[in-house]
């Protein structure tokens, strides 16, 4: 349950170098900071209006260093959005991200269980309460889009890396202030409709409990087909919370606007990435969550 109906956690993650903290601090303070300085763990708190309504955002800028790792997943975890960031210009970065997708992957499993868990603690007692966690939501960043000469990693690779994992892409640049406010617009809306989706689960479960402890038992036949139904049900909520990416779930046709957005990537990113390199920075502005 969050701590406030508009407050908002999120962890940035990522390896070193990639520019975690510069994009936190262009958020936050709107500076840009050319200097690497290594992160062991800051926090920073913002309030931005999304939709005409204020959220507080209690935002963690992790380290990247593998030696550091073992403190991100002891003590971040447990936040409603992670941003995960790698340096369009250095490969590596890209494939360091697949130990924070697995840590948040396992929490998503566990946030699952301990819901189930305590549905059936609360009962019937459980009806108008807020419980449980909603679905972590995940985005990727591609950042330093600005250094187009050196880039190594295409759009088109972040972006099926994303769609591989389950999560939002944007391109970013701090330098720049490319997509910074845009993406974190992103993770609070994605967040709201995580929110919406679990919490209304929540009800639906709930009177299918409060159904169950008063219907009197049919027959074995029945038994087992309720048995089975109820499987059902908690494979495709499990199935659910893998596949939610910021609240959209598969088989869910996309909006006809996200579709033109995603149709213009795909043309400007055909080529390996040939026509990145000569359109304007617009284009960097148009990428939006898959």
């Amino acid at each position: 349950m969050a701590d406030a109906p508009n407050k908002i956690t999120i962890t940035i993650c990522g390896d070193g170098g990639c520019g975690k903290s510069s994009i936190t601090l262009r958020l936050v303070r709107s500076q840009w900071i050319h200097e690497y300085d290594p992160t062991i763990e800051d926090s920073y708190s913002v309030t931005r209006n999304v939709d005409g309504i204020p959220y507080f955002l209690a935002i963690t800028d992790t380290a990247g260093q593998e030696e550091y790792r073992g403190l991100w997943a002891a003590s971040n975890l447990k936040s409603d959005a992670f941003l995960l960031v790698y340096d369009i210009t250095n490969a590596s970065s890209l494939s360091a991200l697949d130990y924070f997708m697995e840590m948040i992957d396992i929490e998503a499993e566990q946030r699952v269980e301990d819901n189930q868990r305590l549905l059936k603690e609360l009962g019937s007692s459980a009806q108008g309460l807020e419980v449980g966690m909603p679905p972590p939501v995940k985005i990727i960043a591609g950042n330093k889009c600005d250094l187009k000469e050196t880039r190594v990693v295409a759009a088109k690779e972040g972006l099926e890396y994303a769609r591989k994992h389950g999560c939002g892409f944007m391109e970013t640049s701090a330098r720049e202030m490319v997509n910074i406010e845009e993406t974190f617009a992103l993770l609070v809306r994605r967040v709201v409709e995580a929110r919406q989706q679990h919490y209304q689960k929540d009800v639906q479960a709930t009177h299918l409990l409060q159904t169950a402890g008063s219907s009197p038992a049919k027959n074995p036949t029945a038994t087992g087909q309720s048995k089975g139904a109820a499987l059902k049900s908690t494979n495709k909520e499990r199935s659910l919370f893998r596949s939610f990416c910021c609240g959209i779930f598969r088989g869910k046709e996309r909006p006809s606007q996200g579709q033109e957005q995603t149709d213009a990537i795909k043309d400007s990113v055909s080529g390996h990435g040939a026509s990145l390199n000569s359109t304007a920075p617009r284009l960097w502005r148009r990428l939006s969550c898959w």
